[in-house]
C-alpha cells in the first residue's frame, strides 16, 4: 500500500451523482446482452443462409460464450492493477469492432472468429460493471442498483430477440449486429463524461500474469474443443480426444501451480479460503447451465420444433423475461430494503430447478401457455439467484480483490455455462439425427421435394422448418422438440447442487460501505495498529491503548478499541 490517501471524492455520492456514474455503464451492460439476445431468434436462419451445420452453430453460440470466459478473469485482476476506467472504454472498443465485422460475414468460420472479437469485449463489460457498481455503492444499497442492472439486461434480453427477430424478417439478419453499434458509441460518450473511479492504489509495478493467461486460455480452450467435436468429429476413444484431453489437463494443472506462486494471479487461490466465494462458485456453476442453455436452446425449441418465424421466436420468450426481470427489479429492492438476501435466493434455487425439469417434459405439441408458465417460473428462479451472488462475494471480500473474486464468480459461471451448451448441442444434434432416423424407418419419398429434403436432412444442415413438405416436417418437428427436452436433463441435478451450495453460504448481514469507503478505513486502521505497537513497545508496565488518547497513566493492561467492537458485532449479526 501507499501513504494513507485522503478520501476520495468518489466515497460519498448523491443519489443524483450514483445515478449519473451508472448511467454510462447501464448502456455499456445493455450493448453486452443485447449483441447475444439480438441475434438469439435468428442464429437458425444465419446458420442456414451461411450453410453451417448444428455443430457450427453450436460453436457460433461457444465460441463467443468461451472468449467471454476467458477473458473475464484478466480483465477482473487488470481492474485491480490498472485504471477501470480505461478498461471499461477498451471492452467497449473491443465489442464494437467485432461487431461490425460479424455484420460482414461471408461463412460461418468467418462468423466464428470475429464473434471471439465480440466477446472479449463482453467478457470485460459484464466483469467491470459489476467491479464499478461496488466502488461506488455499498452492498446494503446495491441490491436495489443490482435489480435495476438485472432489469436492464432482462430489458435487453427482451428487445433484442423481438428487434433481432423483425430486423431478420425485414432486413436480413445482417442488420443484427450493426444495430448494437449507436448503443456502444453512446455508452462511449457517457463514460468518458460521467463514470469518475478511484485508481487502484499500488507501491510496486504492475505485474501481469502472462504466463497463466496463455495456460487459462489453452487449457479451456482445448478442453472446449474436445467436448464439442467428441463424437462428431473425432471417437471419444481417438488419438486426437486422448490429446486434447491431456494437453487440457495438463494446461489447467500447470495454470493452477502457476497462480500459487506469481505476483498477481488471475484467479487468486487464497480467494478460495473463504467460504462465501467457494459456495458461490459452485451455485455459479450450477446456475450457469440453466442460463445459457435456455438462451441458446429456446429459439431454437420455438423455430424448429413449433415452426415459428425469429419475430414469433422473440415474442414467444417474452414470459421468461418478464418474470427474470420482475424478480430482479423487486427482490433487488427488498434485499436493499431489508438486508436480507438468503431467503431469496434459496427460493429462486428451488425455483431454478423446478423450471429445467419442467422444460425437460417439453414436446413440440407441448400447449403454448405451459410453455409460458415453464418460461415465467425458470425466469424468475434465475431473476432471483443471479445478480444476488455476486453481491454476497462483494459483501464477504476484501476491496483489494474485488475485480479478482467479482470476475472469477462470472468466470466459472460463463465457462460452465460454455461446456453445459457445449455438451447439451452435442447431445440435441444426436438426439434430433436418432428421432429422425427412427421416424423415417420405412418412409419412401413421393415428391422431388421430400427427396431434396432428405437430402439437406442427410447433410446435417441445420432445416428450414418452413419450407418442408408437410410429411417431413411434422418428423422434424418432433424429433427437436424431443431432443431440446432431453438436452435439459442434463441441468435438473446441476440445478439441485446450487440449492445445496446457496444454502450452505454463510448468511453475512450486507454492509453500508462501499469498496471505496471500506479500503480507507482499512488504511486508517493500519496507521493506528502502527500507532498503538509503537506505544506499546515504549512502556515497560503494561499499557493503556484507548482509541484517540494521546497520553495517561499506565495502570495495567486495557484495550479500549472501536475496530474490535465493530468486528465483534458483525460476527454477532452472522449467527
Amino acid at each position: 500500500m501507499t501513504d494513507t490517501p485522503s478520501a476520495p471524492p468518489e466515497t460519498t455520492r448523491s443519489a443524483r451523482e450514483v445515478f449519473t456514474a451508472i448511467s454510462g455503464l447501464v448502456v455499456g451492460m445493455f450493448v453486452a446482452v443485447l449483441s447475444g439476445t439480438v441475434v438469439s431468434t435468428s442464429m437458425p436462419v444465419i446458420i442456414a443462409d451461411l450453410g453451417g451445420t448444428q455443430s457450427q452453430y453450436t460453436w457460433v453460440i461457444t465460441a463467443s460464450l468461451l472468449a467471454t470466459a476467458v477473458s473475464t478473469p484478466i480483465w477482473g485482476k487488470l481492474a485491480d492493477l490498472v485504471d477501470r476506467k480505461v478498461l471499461v472504454q477498451i471492452s467497449l472498443i473491443l465489442f464494437t469492432v467485432g461487431t461490425v465485422i460479424a455484420g460482414f460475414s461471408t461463412d460461418t468460420n468467418m462468423l466464428i472468429a470475429v464473434r471471439v472479437v465480440q466477446g472479449i469485449g463482453v467478457g470485460g463489460l459484464m466483469s467491470l460493471v459489476m467491479i464499478a457498481v461496488a466502488l461506488i455503492i455499498s452492498p446494503r444499497e446495491r441490491g436495489k442498483y443490482m435489480g435495476v442492472v438485472g432489469g436492464i439486461m432482462a430489458l435487453g434480453t427482451i428487445g433484442g430477440p423481438l428487434l433481432g427477430g423483425l430486423l431478420t424478417d425485414v432486413w436480413g439478419w445482417r442488420s443484427n449486429f450493426f444495430v448494437g453499434v449507436p448503443f456502444a458509441i453512446l455508452a462511449l460518450v457517457l463514460l468518458q463524461f460521467t463514470l469518475h473511479l478511484p485508481k487502484p492504489q499500488r507501491d510496486t509495478k504492475v505485474s501481469i500474469d502472462y504466463f497463466g493467461i496463455v495456460l487459462l486460455a489453452v487449457g479451456v480452450s482445448t478442453l472446449l474443443i474436445w467436448v464439442s467435436m467428441g463424437g462428431n468429429q473425432f471417437d471419444w476413444d481417438s488419438s486426437t480426444s486422448i490429446m486434447l484431453v491431456v494437453t487440457a489437463g495438463v494446461a489447467i494443472a500447470a495454470f493452477i501451480t502457476v497462480e500459487f506462486f506469481v505476483k498477481e494471479p488471475i484467479v487468486p487461490m487464497s480467494l478460495f479460503r473463504n467460504r462465501t466465494f467457494t459456495l458461490s462458485v459452485i451455485a455459479s456453476i450450477a446456475i450457469g447451465v440453466s442460463m445459457f442453455a435456455t438462451s441458446v436452446f429456446l429459439a431454437q425449441y420455438f423455430q424448429l420444433a413449433r415452426g415459428a418465424t425469429p419475430t414469433e421466436s422473440g415474442l414467444m420468450t417474452i414470459p421468461m423475461i418478464i418474470g427474470q426481470m420482475g424478480a430482479s427489479i423487486i427482490i433487488g429492492q427488498l434485499v436493499s430494503r431489508f438486508g436480507k438476501w438468503k431467503g431469496w435466493m434459496v427460493t429462486g434455487s428451488i425455483l431454478t430447478t423446478i423450471g429445467v425439469s419442467l422444460m425437460a417434459t417439453l414436446r413440440y405439441d407441448t400447449p403454448f401457455p405451459l410453455v409460458a408458465v415453464y418460461m415465467f417460473v425458470l425466469g424468475a428462479g434465475l431473476g432471483m439467484v443471479m445478480q444476488n451472488l455476486t453481491l454476497i462475494v462483494q459483501n464477504d471480500t476484501a476491496p483489494q480483490q474485488l475485480g479478482a473474486a467479482s470476475s472469477n464468480v462470472n468466470f466459472f459461471r460463463t465457462i460452465a455455462g460454455t461446456i453445459g451448451v457445449t455438451v447439451m448441442g452435442s447431445l440435441l444434434s444426436t438426439s434430433v439425427a436418432n428421432y429422425i432416423t427412427d421416424a423415417l424407418d420405412g418412409f419412401v419419398p413421393s415428391t422431388p421435394a421430400e427427396i431434396d429434403a432428405l437430402e439437406h436432412l442427410a447433410s446435417g444442415d441445420v432445416p428450414k422448418v418452413g419450407q418442408l413438405p408437410d410429411t417431413i416436417r411434422a418428423i422434424v418437428e418432433s424429433a427437436y422438440g424431443h431432443g431440446i427436452a432431453d438436452s435439459f436433463i442434463i441441468a435438473i441435478p446441476l440445478a439441485v447442487i446450487a440449492i445445496i451450495a446457496i444454502a450452505f453460504i454463510k448468511n453475512k448481514p450486507l454492509s453500508t460501505k462501499n469498496a471505496a469507503e471500506q479500503m480507507l478505513e482499512q488504511a486508517e486502521e493500519s496507521v493506528i495498529e502502527v500507532s498503538e505497537a509503537e506505544v506499546g513497545a515504549s512502556l515497560s508496565t503494561g499499557s493503556i491503548r484507548i482509541q484517540g488518547a494521546s497520553s495517561g497513566p499506565t495502570t495495567g493492561s486495557v484495550r479500549v478499541l472501536e475496530r474490535e467492537d465493530r468486528e465483534r458485532e458483525d460476527r454477532d449479526g452472522e449467527r
